[in-house]
């Protein structure tokens, strides 16, 4: 395949994703809605453009292949169908990634509408926050096997070893990853209720010294106890600098709303993620430990206001 790629949006994900694509040989375009993003990333060797139409212009292979790392929603919407968006400037054989953590049920009709101009689209879900972008992360890539095929050697270089998997059908990328960030809430409020139950007892345990050990091969031991043993070091044992109201995006209400639509039950996703909206009026100690985790893998906006 052509080691070319156009990637828009240089946020914390999209920024990490085109410097490793950059160090690995590849010819990468980039384009961002402010200009000193795209600025900085030429400094490193990219290629800048500042509008779709020059973006597209600077291939010089084709099939061309833009990856959309934006918010979901109304911005990947408008930057692939809008007046001036990506579609009008691709032709037939060019294929659209959309990497965001966009709703799955919005995939169907984006392949559909640009299969009517002969574009091929495919929806890869992202885990790994900023580090996993910058150095390998874990991609969950939906579309058609042969679609897949084509661009493997893309998501072997973006991903860590053995770190990409492909799920056959339009949407069932962002599925996947959708119903992963459903299980995120639950796993991350059962960290957070445990620490709580531990710092209101009796006993004057060292927060730290407890997720550090947890993380010493214990059946708990995982990234997300490492992160806290991490958040814990830089905030200290009571969390003070950080929000006791969680943040939330749209993934862990999607995956309850799925089951829900399926029949399925899920009351520990369901559970965690009212705890999450609720939190806006009551904030916790579960909330500060929860928050302080996304703020260290995800790079979240989570100390006091």
């Amino acid at each position: 395949m052509n080691h070319e790629i156009g990637i828009v949006g240089l946020g914390k994900m999209g920024k990490g994703i085109a410097q490793q694509l950059n160090a690995k040989g590849w010819r990468v375009i980039v384009m961002n809605r402010s200009r000193e993003k795209v600025d900085e990333a030429a400094k490193e060797g990219m290629i800048p453009a500042y509008s779709y139409q020059e973006l597209a212009s600077k291939f010089e292979q084709k099939p061309r292949i833009i990856w959309l790392m934006l918010p979901a929603g109304d911005a990947t919407e408008e930057a692939i169908f809008g007046t001036d968006g990506i579609a009008q400037y691709l032709n037939k054989g060019d294929i659209v990634v959309d990497a965001a953590n966009s709703f799955y049920k919005d995939d169907a009709p984006r392949a559909q509408k640009l299969s009517e101009k002969g574009i091929q689209y495919i929806d890869v879900g992202v885990s790994g926050g900023p580090a996993g972008a910058r150095n390998g992360a874990c991609l969950m890539v939906g579309g058609a096997k042969e679609l897949f095929t084509k661009l493997e050697q893309l998501y072997k270089d973006v991903s860590v070893e053995k770190g990409y998997a492909h799920f056959e059908g339009v949407g069932a990328g962002h599925f996947v990853k959708m119903v992963h960030n459903g299980i995120e809430y639950g796993m991350m409020q059962a960290i957070g209720e445990g620490f709580n139950v531990m710092k209101q007892s009796d006993f004057n345990l060292d927060m730290g010294e407890v997720a550090r050990i947890y993380n010493q091969k214990s059946v708990i031991e995982s990234r997300l106890i490492g992160w806290l043993s991490e958040a814990y070091k830089e905030f200290g044992a009571n969390l003070d600098e950080i929000s006791g109201s969680i943040s939330h995006s749209g993934e862990g209400k999607w995956t309850v709303e799925t089951a829900e639509e399926m029949n399925e039950p899920v009351p520990v996703i369901k559970e965690s993620y009212e705890f999450r909206v609720q939190s806006k009026e009551n904030p916790s100690y579960v909330g500060k430990v929860v928050s302080a985790l996304r703020g260290q893998f995800g790079g979240h906006p989570v100390k006091k206001k």
